[in-house]
């Protein structure tokens, strides 16, 4: 009996887990079907799902009208560059935190996730006059170190929480045998926490690559990302859905790609130190 109610609710877990999944990946699935369909098709009452006339015009359209790789470069050195920056800031950071506390690390570590949740556009107005006086605006530079910023609470906390995880004991043994603090992070610290710096990494890309608000509000036409790519099929006549869809679909493409080969890697981190 008991082995029939344990079968039945891993069997109900599992329909639950595959219904959230469909959920959340449908509208990724909808938005490439569309960049499949004609203008008339994608805004078709009622909408069609597989039997349409597939096309590749909108790539073909949306090839011809814009310069794709320019913006996946700078999204791809936008993305890479504030997650690199972060992580040199950060892992020294959270290492103070996780083996060296003080009395206020919580409150530093509670104020800094705080900064989260303060809305980007009560301070777009100063950081874009801040922009302007260092020559900053629509610059990958400047996007680098803005989006690195925003990004940095999340990887300090990560790191921390991974670094919790490993025995000061080890460190204390490094130190004894003569390690000095740079050698103690690269070549003790950095080798054990691999996992977690690599989920932490994965992520920030993830968040990089998707960030919106502050790439549409602090570039133009030198410095924009692939998020500035999708909205310029946003016209004053309207949207083009098929138009959008494809743009859309060039622009997610190479983060799927990466989210899929590495998302072992990244739930091997997520989970770190979570079974001991």
């Amino acid at each position: 009996m008991a082995r029939a109610v344990t079968s039945n609710r891993k069997a109900l877990n599992t329909a639950i887990a595959w219904i959230i999944a469909l959920l959340i990946f449908f509208p990724i699935l909808w938005t490439i079907l569309t960049s499949f369909k004609t203008e008339a098709q994608a805004i078709n009452d009622p909408p069609l799902f597989l039997f349409f006339d597939w096309t590749l015009e909108n790539y073909s359209v949306v090839q011809e009208r814009s310069d794709y790789m320019r913006f996946l470069w700078n999204s791809v050195i936008i993305a890479g560059g504030s997650t690199l920056l972060g992580i040199i800031v950060a892992v020294p950071a959270a290492w103070s935190m996780a083996f060296v506390p003080s009395r206020r690390t919580k409150d530093i570590l509670l104020w800094m996730l705080s900064t989260k949740m303060l809305p980007a556009v009560g301070v777009l107005y100063p950081i874009s006059l801040l922009f302007v006086q260092l020559n900053l605006l629509d610059t990958r530079i400047g996007l680098v170190i803005v989006i690195m910023l925003i990004n940095l609470p999340i990887i300090v906390w990560m790191l921390y929480t991974y670094f919790k995880e490993i025995p000061i004991d080890i460190l204390e043994a490094a130190r004894m045998d003569g390690a000095s603090l740079r050698e103690e992070i690269l070549y003790v610290l950095t080798p054990m926490a691999v996992p977690g710096i690599a989920s932490t990494v994965l992520l920030n890309i993830i968040l990089a690559w998707n960030e919106a608000f502050w790439t549409l509000n602090l570039t133009a036409a030198k410095a924009g990302p692939l998020t500035a790519f999708i909205a310029s099929y946003s016209s004053p006549e309207g949207l083009f859905f098929a138009k959008l869809s494809a743009a859309s679909t060039m622009a997610i493409a190479p983060i799927l790609i990466l989210g899929w080969f590495s998302q072992k890697q990244l739930v091997r981190g997520l989970t770190f130190g979570a079974v001991k």
